[in-house]
């Protein structure tokens, strides 16, 4: 069987390198959160690494002072 030989072309992560991620931009941070309150996966975000511990932290963060809920109940 011959595989036929696709180019792949890795997608840009949706926030830029230069962009700082910070717990009190909850327009960013929202991206990032389920519609059950959960931190996305880095591979469903589309994160790299280091952007993806950085943006756990800012969401938990965000989290203590009732920024964003832990859980999300509207149901």
């Amino acid at each position: 069987m011959n595989k036929s030989k696709r180019s792949f072309r890795r997608r840009l992560p949706p926030i830029g390198s230069r962009d700082q991620i910070d717990h009190k931009n909850m327009s960013s941070i929202s991206q990032f959160i389920s519609e059950r309150g959960k931190i996305l996966s880095g591979r469903v975000s589309r994160l790299t690494p280091k952007q993806q511990r950085l943006m756990t932290i800012a969401i938990k963060r965000a989290r203590i002072p009732s920024s964003s809920p832990f859980l999300n109940n509207d149901n």
